[in-house]
């Protein structure tokens, strides 16, 4: 019997009310539905400063150090981007960089490896975020995650969403069950 696939999920803005966050967390609620394991992460709850070589020579800081942890125990991101004037938010460049660095005995890039991702991205504007998605695609292909093709971008978010935080529309829901039960499957079949 194959271990539960375990997924990390975070959204690229550390807003309140960001529409992207609200994604992030319908997306663990799906995972879960799906046969999956999610843990969501709030990225505001894990400040981290700019990254920089002689801040890491002085110590990684602590939220750093708690974002590898959680990185380590799952086989799988999932990110909802958000788009910033056509590209990724500096606080998802930033997460990612931090965590692609060497730290002890575990080389440059090493929690990446093998690991499986996913996106999605959602604007109150007429386009999603499909702008930066491309980028987020190439920057998580850098780091060596395997992305999981076709991702789901959601215009007019702002109306998207009931008040328990599903999807008013079943077409949206049915796009990202489709998204989260691919990567579940994958998941499932590469643990055996």
């Amino acid at each position: 019997m194959s271990a539960v696939p375990k997924v990390l999920v975070f959204a690229g803005s550390s807003r309140q009310d960001s529409h992207n966050k609200q994604l992030a967390r319908l997306v663990a609620k799906r995972l879960e539905a799906l046969g999956g394991v999610a843990t969501f992460v709030d990225l505001k709850e894990y400040p981290c400063p700019l990254f920089d070589e002689d801040i890491e020579t002085q110590g990684v800081p602590e939220n750093v150090l708690k974002l590898r942890e959680l990185l380590a125990d799952h086989q799988a991101l999932f990110i909802a981007s958000p788009e910033y004037n056509g590209f990724i938010t500096p606080l998802l460049k930033n997460t990612l960089d931090w965590l692609s660095r060497p730290y002890e005995d575990t080389p440059g890039l090493a929690l990446y490896s093998g690991k499986w991702a996913a996106l999605v991205s959602a604007s109150p504007g007429g386009l999603g975020g499909i702008r930066a998605m491309p980028l987020a695609q190439q920057l998580l292909a850098n780091l060596g995650l395997i992305v999981l093709p076709q991702p789901m971008s959601l215009s007019k978010a702002h109306t998207a969403f009931d008040e328990t935080g599903a999807f008013i529309e079943e077409t949206h829901s049915k796009k990202l069950d489709a998204l989260c039960q691919r990567l579940v499957d994958i998941l499932a079949c590469t643990s055996d």
